[in-house]
């Protein structure tokens, strides 16, 4: 059974904008698609989960959300990396819903469809909210510096901190060697 990795999108994945709306703004943080590119080299499964609640705010539509991750999928190939799904909560903080972070809705669906055991993931974000979905889950939680993770380093609940989204995958693999020489 193939091990997944988690990413959250806005703040780990491309730099944190309020609310992009923009395929054009969207920018990957440095490092990233080799980063994603090692996790693929590695054999593991890489699924973004991301609340996208600037839909029920009604700042974009799911259509341009799609132009926005056919950008992040043409950067990331340009790189040699990829994703083997992405999964988005389109609601709002006030809606009834089991998919919004830190609900484990996604990573519900990413299972589904991907058949891995979410105990033997790892979910990568900026906000608490991804370190309590990798908790929910059972994965091993990461927090990046990156996007808002400065405001959550001070008493978070992560299993580790880092700067950033290659460090992560850093972690990752010394996490997998020590896994595989015990």
């Amino acid at each position: 059974m193939k091990r997944f990795v988690l990413i959250d999108r806005d703040g780990t994945i491309n730099v944190e904008k309020h609310y992009l709306s923009d395929p054009d703004q969207l920018e990957l943080y440095p490092g990233v698609g080799r980063a994603i590119r090692r996790l693929n080299r590695l054999g593991l499964g890489v699924a973004v989960v991301t609340n996208q609640s600037g839909i029920a705010r009604g700042y974009f539509d799911l259509e341009r959300l799609d132009q926005i991750h056919d950008r992040l999928y043409t950067l990331l190939e340009a790189e040699g990396a990829m994703v083997d799904g992405l999964y988005l909560c389109p609601h709002g903080p006030a809606d009834d819903c089991t998919c919004r972070k830190p609900l484990p809705g996604m990573v519900e669906q990413a299972v589904a469809d991907h058949h891995f055991d979410p105990a033997q993931a790892f979910m990568i974000g900026d906000k608490e909210v991804d370190v309590e979905l990798g908790h929910a889950v059972g994965a091993v939680s990461i927090l990046v510096r990156t996007g808002h993770g400065p405001k959550f380093v001070e008493g978070t609940k992560a299993d580790h901190v880092v700067d950033d989204l290659p460090q992560a995958v850093a972690v990752i693999e010394k996490l997998l060697a020590c896994a595989s020489s015990s």
